[in-house]
């Protein structure tokens, strides 16, 4: 049985009439007369009752009607479903990001725009370290990822540069430092920094260690902190001074102050990765919002 013998079926039924329906589907009437005489063949009952005046259903072709719609009507239902999926407008997206991407707002709308275009996409989001998130991404658990680029990945990924925002000291209140409108690198080769260590955020790490050597000092790493926002919590318990993308300055704590740094060279990159060879239209459709 064939969704076409359902279809030829239910417009005899609409008609009653044989050569009525035949004109409707557009064939002839011997061929569809065939037709339901083949389906009553294979279900083993009668369908129809011909009459003088065209077809009647029968008990059994009244239940059979009932079914077929609602078989027709799946089938059309699941042909859209199909047709969704492979337009990337309904499936399953896993998302990681940084958790100092958590507070860029390029971000947040980011993934506002992605509901609002597809909201029967599901999205699932998880919150980690660069190094995780590439970890997860190549382990095949997360989709896409928005996070601090490195020079080398697994070859079955890849990075494209999204974003970049300037970077600012977080001080103490008292620190001596706190009353300048901007700070230069050159003036913190004496403190003690706090920062996220290299093997949870290695780029950004790179980044500030590389920043401050080329202002003639190697940064003193003091107690690690094991989040950019945890940072500056460390900060306001006096346990040194703190290098953190501008999104970052959205975490207000009593007792920290956020200055500009004067070096314009430092920035914090942001990149999406994604597996190189994922042909989820659903990935596409991010990467299209994201990059596009």
């Amino acid at each position: 049985m064939e969704l076409r013998h359902l279809r030829y079926f239910l417009a005899v039924a609409a008609t009653s009439n044989f050569t009525k329906a035949a004109e409707t589907l557009g064939i002839g009437q011997p061929p569809l007369s065939q037709q339901i005489k083949a389906l009553e063949n294979e279900l083993g009952v009668e369908l129809f009752r011909r009459t003088a005046r065209g077809a009647e259903l029968t008990t059994a072709g009244e239940v059979f009607r009932d079914e077929a719609r609602r078989v027709l009507d799946d089938a059309e239902r699941a042909s859209r479903a199909a047709r969704r999926a492979a337009r990337g407008e309904i499936g399953h997206l896993r998302v990681g990001f940084t958790g100092t991407a958590a507070f860029n707002s390029k971000v947040s709308d980011l993934l506002r725009r992605f509901r609002e275009a597809f909201p029967q996409a599901e999205l699932t989001l998880l919150e980690a370290t660069s190094g995780v998130l590439f970890a997860e991404l190549e382990a095949g658990r997360l989709d896409v990822a928005l996070v601090r680029p490195r020079q080398r990945i697994a070859p079955v990924l890849r990075i494209a540069e999204w974003d970049e925002e300037p970077m600012f000291v977080a001080l103490p209140v008292a620190h001596r430092l706190a009353r300048r409108r901007q700070i230069a690198l050159a003036e913190l080769a004496d403190e003690s920094f706090v920062q996220v260590p290299r093997e949870a955020g290695s780029t950004l790490f790179d980044d500030i260690v590389a920043a401050c050597n080329a202002a003639g000092f190697q940064p003193r790493m003091a107690q690690p902190a094991p989040q950019m926002a945890s940072a500056v919590t460390l900060v306001a318990a006096g346990l040194g001074v703190s290098l953190v993308p501008d999104a970052i300055t959205q975490v207000r704590i009593a007792g920290v102050v956020y200055r500009p740094i004067a070096d314009a060279a430092l920035r914090a990159r942001l990149g999406v990765a994604s597996r190189a060879d994922d042909p989820s239209p659903v990935v596409r459709n991010f990467l299209q919002l994201a990059l596009g």
